[in-house]
């Protein structure tokens, strides 16, 4: 990649946390629904923490607020695919095919601001937790591991909101995706001990990728980060990254064969 295509990777990026921040929409599945859905988790089953098997945490936030950074790089994903859906449906994206540039530059511009995003929404609820008298064990190196995993998520989601986007070039089809994500979410350990979880759900949360992200992101907060599950977490990312990417790759080449 070039100097010239790397400048528009960034320039798209940024374009892409602007347009976020301008609209509510996409902005609040990001940082308002995951806090949300936080405070009532924590404050209404805190007691879970009293549970058998459970792991030795200071209170339930220690133990939620993985489970809340994850969901947001997911729906930043998943806003960042409805973005880029929208951007096809107004001919901005056949205006960027029709420039000078790397074509799947567009895709990676638009990576790089969900990247940002995630982060930024990893900072406020690390904030967020602090405040509300979170621990975090690894003190300042393991938050920029949970920085690092967390902005890496959003990069390995975006992969796949970006690839329903451009296959369908609809938002509305991007935005039917937003219950999945919770399936997702719930059929993985980010709400609750895999040790604790029962029947299908535990069998599923074993392989699921996203339990292994969240360990890796839960691990600097409640205990100490190991280089076995900070591999597994790095993996998975690994994993989704590459499926996201690849199918990102394939729309696109689909939709430039079929002349946008």
């Amino acid at each position: 990649m070039t100097r010239t295509d790397l400048r528009v990777v960034a320039a798209l990026g940024a374009r892409s946390v602007k347009q976020t921040f301008r609209r509510p929409q996409l902005l609040a599945p990001i940082v308002v629904f995951p806090s949300i859905l936080l405070a009532i988790q924590t404050a209404g089953a805190g007691q879970a923490v009293n549970l058998p098997e459970f792991p030795p945490v200071n209170s339930f936030l220690d133990f939620m607020l993985a489970g809340a950074m994850i969901q947001a790089t997911l729906l930043a994903g998943n806003s960042g695919g409805i973005a880029l859906a929208v951007d096809i449906e107004m001919g901005f994206t056949d205006r960027l095919l029709a420039a000078p540039i790397s074509r799947f530059g567009m895709v990676l511009g638009r990576l790089a601001g969900t990247g940002v995003l995630s982060l930024l929404a990893g900072i406020w609820f690390i904030v967020v937790g602090l405040i509300f008298g979170a621990q975090i064990n690894d003190g300042v190196p393991g938050v920029i591991v949970m920085l690092l995993l967390v902005t890496l998520s959003g990069l390995a989601f975006g992969g796949i909101g970006a690839a329903v986007a451009l296959r369908t070039g609809r938002a509305s089809v991007v935005q039917g995706l937003f219950p999945l994500v919770f399936v997702i979410l719930f059929l993985s350990s980010a709400f609750f001990p895999q040790d604790l979880l029962t029947g299908p759900a535990a069998t599923i949360a074993q392989y699921n990728p996203l339990s292994f992200i969240v360990e890796g992101i839960r691990d600097p907060v409640i205990s100490s980060l190991t280089w076995e599950v900070f591999g597994k977490a790095i993996a998975s990312l690994a994993l989704v990254g590459a499926i996201g990417i690849g199918l990102s790759a394939l729309a696109l080449r689909r939709r430039l064969r079929a002349g946008g």
